[in-house]
């Protein structure tokens, strides 16, 4: 039994061009993805999926594997994580690989470390979750948001909250995007992450960024280099 390290990145980024292998604080942004998994000494196997020879090229350079490129059926628009995953894990197992552990880890997710990965990964096993990911707090009380008609009125979503003071309000969160751990044979079986046996590390928000648009890329390498300068600054 071992564990492997899962990092899909295909080339048809449509919002940011080329955003799996785009320079960020430096270098290419994949590149935080695999040395956080090799520095972290968990995995056996640290691997990318892609469908694209420039992101294979690259994620070899900074020291992962890419068995194969990845299917047709999974290079579309609308392929899903888990069916990435299960195209991964089918590959090995038909050579007889089967893994204990997997972790997913996003290849545009400068802000995951050796850190996180290892205390995810004793959580999954100490805990006995079937998935472990990384969560934030939002930073306002999601009970007191408004929503917008079509003729433009604004209205609360939950207007009972009305005049609830924030401080009152349970916290709530949310998925960060960085990485999530899992049960290969949960994932075989049920075809999905999340569960009724999930768990979750809370995270601050300056230690992680969800990257979509050109915007959301430079807000997160602001806070990358701020973040950083801080621990430098400490030592």
């Amino acid at each position: 039994m071992s564990r492997i390290a899962i990092i899909p990145a295909r080339g048809g980024s449509k919002r940011i061009p080329r955003k799996n292998i785009r320079p960020f604080a430096g270098k290419p942004i994949i590149a935080y993805s695999i040395e956080a998994a090799l520095k972290s000494e968990l995995f056996d196997v640290v691997m990318v999926s892609t469908d694209d020879p420039k992101i294979a090229e690259v994620a070899k350079q900074y020291g992962a594997t890419v068995p194969f490129y990845r299917s047709d059926a999974n290079s579309g628009d609308f392929s899903t994580t888990v069916d990435v995953l299960l195209e991964v894990l089918d590959y090995y197992g038909e050579k007889g690989i089967i893994f204990s552990e997997a972790c997913c880890i996003y290849p545009t997710a400068p802000f995951v470390s050796a850190h996180f990965l290892s205390d995810g990964f004793e959580r999954l096993v100490s805990e006995k979750f079937d998935s472990v990911f990384p969560i934030v707090a939002f930073d306002y009380p999601i009970q007191r948001s408004l929503q917008l008609s079509e003729n433009g009125q604004v209205s609360m979503v939950w207007p009972e909250h009305l005049l609830s003071r924030s401080q009152d309000l349970p916290k709530r969160y949310h998925d960060t995007g960085l990485f999530y751990w899992f049960r290969p044979e949960k994932l075989l079986t049920e075809k999905a992450i999340f569960g009724d046996n999930s768990g979750a590390l809370i995270i601050s928000e300056l230690e992680c960024h969800d990257i979509d648009t050109p915007d959301d890329w430079d807000m997160a390498e602001l806070k990358f280099k701020r973040l950083h300068s801080s621990i430098q600054n400490s030592k």
